[in-house]
């Protein structure tokens, strides 16, 4: 008989995750900060001392999300703030190996997603209108990095992630700092945002 293989990851919080079945009562913000702010952006190939992280990332995500829709409730700040937190467990894979990988990978972020947003108050699956509103703003972001950071041209970025208004950029700069850094300013943000929701 095969011995059935381990789909768990203990954290730092002494949770165990089933990365295969997550449940919402094993996902504590303080895991998900951390992993994130240690997760590299586009594989760490970035310019500049410090890999740009996806809290980072997530952090310039919901502050995007904000001057596209100045008026949206904090719960869908939330939202944009957790956008990519599955990856602080399954790492942020670049868009042309999880379209190689396939639906395997939709799958399990789904998953995850689903318990993270259950685990604080957000319901499994947000809407469409706020999904759209939230990709916009990972669009945006990305085209910021790619130039910024990743070595892109102006035109490559244009052709994969559309040139944003530049209105909606206007003054944002992105940093680089190091990991325990942005863990506790993402982790801050989180607590604003909850008390907001109430």
């Amino acid at each position: 008989m095969a011995t059935p293989f381990r789909a768990w990851q203990r954290m730092l919080s002494g949770r165990r995750l089933d990365l295969l079945d997550p449940t919402p009562v094993d996902i504590e913000i303080e895991d998900i900060a951390h992993g994130l702010a240690f997760v590299a952006r586009w594989n760490g190939q970035t310019h500049g001392d410090y890999a740009y992280s996806v809290a980072e990332h997530s952090l310039l995500v919901e502050l995007l999300f904000r001057r596209i829709s100045p008026k949206t409730p904090a719960k869908w700040q939330m939202a944009a703030l957790l956008h990519d937190a599955p990856e602080y467990v399954i790492g942020d894979m670049i868009s042309p190996v999880k379209n190689a990988v396939g639906p395997a990978y939709e799958e399990l972020d789904r998953r995850l997603t689903d318990a993270i947003h259950i685990r604080f108050g957000l319901p499994a699956q947000i809407p469409a209108t706020v999904k759209k509103q939230i990709k916009k703003a990972d669009k945006i972001s990305a085209w910021m990095e790619a130039t910024r950071l990743a070595g892109f041209t102006t035109d490559e970025a244009d052709k994969f992630f559309g040139r944003p208004n530049p209105e909606l950029i206007k003054g944002l700069e992105l940093r680089l700092r190091p990991p325990l850094e942005v863990r506790k300013e993402y982790t801050a943000r989180f607590g604003e945002l909850q008390l907001a929701i109430g």
